[in-house]
């Protein structure tokens, strides 16, 4: 599991540096750049996510098929995978004209609604590459070949951290771009990995074994596979971004300050959540790949090793979290010119104790649903999650809001219930589920 998973933590980390500290640059450039890169960037992210849900899955195809030993239906797969991609451009060229309309749904304050346009048009000219590349990652993942997805991303985060500084800044002679700068940087290290993983996936050592050039004809019966396995796989992640959208706008409706203490304590979460992205990749990978080779019982040993690992990172981070919040909070707050991150640390100090409580139940959340999704379980992780993030996290926030007037910290309660709630219920489907016996492979 370390073999597999280390590469893939170091590389969803690389793009928690890069999204930390996108926003610390922002938190230097003003409050009002913070507080909209959040929700646009959430809502970009969410109209996309059903699309990356669903790419991303070729990475189980590959792992049953290599565990399968059946070599000839993996670049085949990667390839439906590619098609399926490109209603990214679709979705991007119709979404444009459309985001003034969006965010002025959103009821938030005039300078950050005009920031949130901006930020929200200049990362959708992106996304389709951010799909492309999923797709294509699924190959070296399912293979198990992870520190190429390391490498590669580490590049990527590193063009993102020069731009965002040169970019937002105005320096070395560049225009000072401000949050449309951290845009841009952000879209051109999302250029770079599609770029390079399409490079090395035609290699010939890849092309002879897995037929990554001579299958790039459309499969009508594996796309259909695809989206059957990989449809509840990316609606889940959709709905799910939707719902922690919902929950930032509410905030913003709350205050500036709220929305930007809130966009504060997830960037910091990030640096928990986003590293063990890598673990769920490996997780379902190893999980797919053992269930190709009809050992389901190695599948249950490598999730509760899994399980492990990521569970003593997260109690571990969750006690720093709450004993020295400070520690976390201390880079935004050490060039911030503005007397209001005062009161945003303030209030960021409390709902990092929040994140505290439930980091061990999103480490069981994370590794769960990732073991059962590699199964091809794809359905009742995705019922589940809507199922609890609507009635645990969007409607009670809701009704907060617009009938009690309640404050910042009632709606992180919900979110604290709704974590807890997918930690034990992915516990239980993955003790009694039928996940063993299940296969996404013809």
């Amino acid at each position: 599991m370390i073999d597999m998973a280390l590469p893939l933590i170091f590389s969803t980390g690389a793009w928690t540096v890069q999204t930390f500290i996108d926003r610390v640059f922002l938190t230097w450039y003003s409050p009002e750049a913070l507080a909209a890169a959040a929700p646009a960037g959430m809502a970009n992210f969410t109209l996309f996510s059903l699309l990356i849900g669903i790419a991303s899955y070729v990475n189980t195809f590959v792992a049953q098929y290599h565990g399968a030993g059946r070599p000839e239906r993996i670049g085949r797969s990667v390839w439906q995978g590619i098609y399926f991609s490109l209603v990214a451009l679709l979705i991007a060229v119709v979404i444009w004209p459309l985001a003034d309309d969006l965010f002025r749904l959103f009821g938030h304050a005039p300078e950050v609604q005009e920031m949130e346009v901006v930020y929200f048009r200049i990362l959708a000219v992106g996304a389709p590459a951010v799909v492309i590349s999923n797709a294509i990652s699924g190959l070296f993942s399912g293979l198990g070949k992870t520190w190429i997805i390391f490498w590669v991303n580490f590049a990527a985060t590193l063009i993102n951290m020069v731009l965002d500084y040169l970019l937002i800044f105005g320096k070395m002679g560049l225009p000072e771009m401000g949050i449309a700068g951290a845009a841009w940087a952000t879209v051109a290290a999302g250029f770079f990995p599609a770029l390079v993983f399409a490079g090395i996936m035609i290699l010939p050592r890849y092309a002879r074994t897995y037929g990554t050039l001579r299958s790039w004809r459309f499969d009508r019966a594996l796309f259909r596979r695809l989206l059957r396995f990989g449809t509840p796989n990316g609606l889940q992640v959709f709905l799910e971004v939707l719902a922690f959208t919902i929950f930032l706008v509410i905030a913003g409706k709350i205050g500036t300050i709220e929305l930007a203490a809130t966009t504060l304590a997830f960037n910091i979460n990030n640096l928990a959540f986003a590293p063990m992205l890598g673990m769920m990749t490996a997780v379902s990978a190893l999980v797919g790949q053992s269930l190709g080779r009809e050992r389901p019982e190695l599948a249950e040993k490598l999730t509760w090793s899994a399980l492990h690992i990521c569970g003593a990172f997260y109690v571990t981070l969750g006690l720093a979290y709450a004993a020295v919040p400070q520690l976390f909070l201390w880079p935004f707050l050490r060039n911030a010119q503005s007397a209001e991150f005062l009161e945003i640390s303030r209030v960021g100090v409390i709902l990092l104790r929040f994140v505290a409580v439930y980091s061990i139940f999103d480490a069981m959340n994370m590794i769960f649903s990732a073991a059962i999704k590699g199964a091809g379980d794809t359905r009742y992780v995705a019922v589940t999650t809507i199922r609890l993030s609507w009635l645990v996290l969007v409607l009670p926030s809701i009704v907060w809001w617009f009938f009690a007037r309640g404050s910042i910290y009632g709606l992180w309660v919900f979110i604290t219930l709704y974590v807890i709630g997918l930690g034990l219920f992915f516990l239980r489907r993955f003790l009694h589920g039928p996940w063993r016996t299940m296969r996404v492979i013809d």
